[in-house]
């Protein structure tokens, strides 16, 4: 049986075009393993790249547009008011990255912030839902050291990441659309990818 492909995924907690992406690829679970593709979830902080500033208001087309895309998807939002800071969350991903946890991590940080409304950002937030996966309070110890994820932000941009979510399948991929047009991406870089192996 042939490895699987991994398929980078660059993303924030902040961006609530990011949680829909992630529950349209909970859709597509088995199709991608069906295609044999693992997603390879990167955090980047979208703030270095993009120059916005935390706790910024999220207003206008920038708002309506993550709604929209929201609703036309079929995800159900809670958008948070302002850009939350995301960066302690992002520092346990880090340190949870490559275990069984990391991905119950995602979905729990996900759920609070655009289901059940909570700031990530806030004081002891990060710990008490640390604390509802029941992870290794040692995790938290470097939760304020954002080095790896400044050097994760450093290369995405060099990868010429200028959003999130982007998926690189040959090229940077911004957004998210509805499953079955994401698995036909997805589908024609894996068949790109497996011949250029043989």
């Amino acid at each position: 049986m042939a490895p699987p492909l991994v398929l980078p995924v660059h993303y924030d907690f902040a961006s609530t075009i990011c949680f829909v992406a992630h529950r349209v690829l909970e859709q597509m679970g088995e199709d991608l393993d069906t295609l044999g593709v693992v997603l390879e979830w990167r955090p980047v902080d979208l703030v270095a790249i993009t120059g916005w500033r935390r706790g910024i208001v999220v207003d206008g087309p920038r708002r309506e547009n993550a709604l929209r895309v929201a609703e036309e998807l079929g995800v159900g939002v809670r958008m948070p008011a302002v850009w939350l800071d995301s960066r302690p969350a992002h520092a346990v991903a880090l340190a949870l990255a490559g275990s069984a946890r990391e991905a119950a991590w995602r979905e729990r940080v996900w759920s609070a912030v655009f289901e059940e409304g909570r700031d990530i950002g806030a004081e002891g937030e990060v710990e008490r839902l640390a604390a509802d996966l029941a992870l290794d309070p040692a995790l938290l110890s470097d939760v304020h050291d954002f080095g790896r994820l400044d050097a994760m932000t450093e290369a995405a941009r060099e990868a010429e990441v200028i959003g999130v979510p982007t998926f690189h399948i040959g090229f940077p991929l911004g957004g998210i659309q509805e499953p079955d047009t994401m698995l036909l991406l997805f589908r024609r870089w894996a068949d790109r990818r497996r011949r250029n192996r043989s």
